[in-house]
């Protein structure tokens, strides 16, 4: 319970004053027993306890009535979010808002989404410290600290409307509390309205333990309320695009693309599907049994030569924001591989596998002879790079060409972007390792357009150079039976980096055949066609500072967009990008209330779950019922006051003698 006048609380010890006045009445009048009452002592024995319960109830409900007075007075407010530690109004409240595109999800049985219904709940609760207290807001898409000067306008701020960005919980806190050091305020309150998705609130992120211990070295108390939102869903499909490849096919091309789907709950049933194309639209129906599906999908371009825009959206369903994609393609553009190797055997076998797609391949045994200016694919095998030819290869990387790393063969001191080589194994066959674990849904090794899975499991392996590498900072595409990577990729930028594990020599395996190697090498050249390309693909609230410093217009819509924070077709010049939510706002998992109040160590904390859309306040003033409980507690006190009811008998008239006060009360003055 939290007080907005909590000095008048000083006065508490008044309620003792209806006891004070008790006993110093009692004191006027001295007892003296009479014995012509003793007779009657034992007439009246019975009467006597309950007189004294009496007065007791008298005693207790007039100190209550003196109680609720006082309490009344200091303005309470209460709410189950706030809890009950009675403390005064804040000087600061940080409002850390979540609108990221989950928080469009629509609350069961309501047309409220958990952002709508969290601004409305955090506006009614901050009335009260409007007055004597800074209202901060931090919102999740550009964490800059604003203070609100009037809470019932909050819903209509531009920093409050939705966005197709993720949330970083761990950044918006460190923004909190960075405003409570420069700012010096006293007493804070940190509210956060979430719904608590694992991925914005990054539970094993370092910056975690920086910020408690912050917030706990702090002088002043810092209270962090949550409010979070019951996590039951109405059916919500989403959809995302994981792969587009522009192919070319004699004097025609067609787009390919690689869609996932997502189905909330698992359920059985057509999905409809539309395509707009460069403003034209199509309509499929697509048979989805389950949660997931991967649908690949191919478009015709007959002979067009230059680049273009559309979408792929969904019908209207609980959370409108993972209903659409969006995506942009460049016109032709020549695929061209760079390949550094010192082994003239493993470089010819990389040529070989480049050459049905590429026009141009440049080769050598050092980096410093291969130009990578109009290169789409870097194929690096022999000790990694210095650190100067490092930061060329991400830059390169960065603009959203691949690089794929093959071992050295021996032991290599030099890192990369925190991995490095270690040492080799020798199998005792040309078939000791054998890979039988792979993802056939990414681009290096996926199905071919017939379906077909490449023959990994016939590849044999008689040696493999160890990898090692920072925790979680390589995805494993395909592993040995033993667990050990075969091939892994590491995301960077607009482009990846691939590491893998064995050559094409004979001496190592049987890569070089083929039916592997070919396939992969040719979809990573066109995966790398992108960074030549005058089109993009941007993740929403991710904007380099050399793109936000352009010029943007909207393309796929008539009503103005701020590529920030919303998705969408957006033209800069002559370059097309596409802007999409992060693919982590797909995912499902949320954190659990108590993995929550692990994060906040010994901080102040406690948490409030909103259900079905309920319109209980967050906190409110309670002096209406305080007052009536006075009112209340008066009335019950007078009722036990009034004197008892006398009752007119034949035995004993009105004028016959009363009955004897207790020897107790019985009183009688000098």
């Amino acid at each position: 319970m939290t007080f907005l006048q909590p000095y008048i609380l000083w006065g508490l010890p008044l309620v003792l004053l209806p006891v004070l006045i008790h006993l110093i009445n009692r004191l006027r009048h001295r007892r003296q027993p009479w014995a012509a009452m003793r007779f009657l002592i034992a007439a009246t024995r019975s009467s006597i306890s309950h007189a004294r319960l009496r007065q007791i109830l008298v005693l207790m409900f007039r100190v209550l009535a003196v109680l609720m007075l006082i309490l009344f007075l200091s303005r309470p407010l209460a709410g189950g979010w706030l809890g009950w530690a009675v403390s005064s109004a804040p000087d600061a409240v940080l409002v850390l808002l979540d609108r990221s595109a989950s928080m469009e999800t629509r609350l069961a049985g309501t047309s409220t989404t958990r952002r709508q219904q969290a601004l409305k709940l955090i506006a009614e609760a901050a009335k009260g410290f409007q007055q004597s207290s800074h209202i901060i807001l931090i919102d999740s898409a550009l964490r800059t600290p604003q203070e609100i000067a009037n809470v019932s306008s909050l819903q209509e701020l531009t920093l409050t409307t939705p966005t197709d960005t993720a949330a970083d919980i761990p950044a918006m806190m460190q923004a909190a509390v960075q405003w409570l050091i420069e700012n010096h305020a006293g007493t804070a309150g940190i509210w956060i309205a979430s719904d608590m998705q694992r991925s914005n609130w990054l539970p094993d992120d370092f910056r975690w333990k920086s910020v408690v211990s912050q917030l706990t070295s702090l002088p002043q108390k810092v209270r962090v309320r949550l409010l979070s939102f019951e996590q039951v869903r109405e059916p919500n499909a989403s959809l995302s695009l994981k792969e587009i490849v522009r192919r070319e096919k004699g004097d025609e091309s067609e787009l390919q693309f690689a869609l996932d789907l997502q189905r909330e709950p698992a359920s059985k049933g057509p999905i409809p599907i539309t395509m707009n194309l460069d403003g034209v639209s199509a309509q499929h129906e697509l048979a989805m049994d389950g949660q997931f599906l991967r649908w690949r999908h191919k478009v015709s371009l007959g002979m067009k030569k230059g680049g273009g825009w559309g979408s792929f959206s969904l019908p209207a369903d609980a959370n409108s924001r993972d209903n659409e994609t969006f995506f942009v393609y460049g016109s032709e553009m020549p695929l061209q591989a760079s390949i550094v190797s010192a082994d003239a055997a493993t470089k010819r076998h990389f040529q070989i596998a480049a050459a049905a797609l590429t026009k141009t391949t440049k080769s050598s045994s050092d980096a410093g002879d291969v130009s990578w200016e109009d290169a789409t694919l870097l194929v690096w095998q022999g000790s990694f790079p210095n650190e100067a030819t490092a930061e060329k290869v991400r830059a390169f990387v960065q603009e959203g060409g691949v690089a794929i790393f093959f071992p050295p063969g021996t032991a290599d001191a030099q890192r990369f972007n925190g991995m490095a080589w270690v040492e080799v194994q020798n199998g005792e066959g040309d078939r000791s390792f054998r890979v039988l674990r792979w993802d056939e849904e990414q681009v290096p090794l996926a199905r071919t357009d017939d379906g077909i899975s490449l023959p990994l499991p016939q590849l044999g392996f008689a040696r493999r150079q160890t990898i090692i590498a920072p925790k979680d900072s390589l995805a494993v595409l395909a592993a040995f039976d033993h667990g050990a990577p075969f091939l892994a990729r590491q995301t960077l930028g607009n482009g990846e980096i691939y590491f893998c594990t064995s050559l094409p020599n004979r001496e190592w395996s049987s890569i070089g055949d083929g039916p592997v190697l070919i396939p992969m090498m040719q979809r990573l050249l066109q995966s790398g066609g992108r960074r030549l390309q005058q089109a993009s693909f941007i993740t929403c609230g991710q904007l380099s500072a050399a793109e936000q410093g352009k010029q943007w217009v909207v393309v796929d819509s008539n009503t103005p967009k701020d590529i920030q924070v919303q998705a969408g077709v957006y033209r800069s010049g002559e370059r097309l990008a596409a802007v999409n939510r992060p693919p982590a706002e797909d995912e499902l998992e949320v954190l659990e209330e108590n993995q929550t109040q692990r994060l906040f160590g010994g901080l102040s904390f406690q948490m409030f779950r909103e259900r079905r859309g309920g319109s209980d306040p967050l906190q409110g003033e309670i002096w209406r019922m305080l007052l009536c409980g006075m009112l209340a507690f008066l009335l019950i006190e007078g009722i036990l006051v009034l004197p008892p009811r006398r009752v007119e008998t034949a035995d004993h008239p009105v004028g016959a003698a009363r009955a004897a006060t207790p020897p107790e009360v019985l009183e009688i003055s000098r």
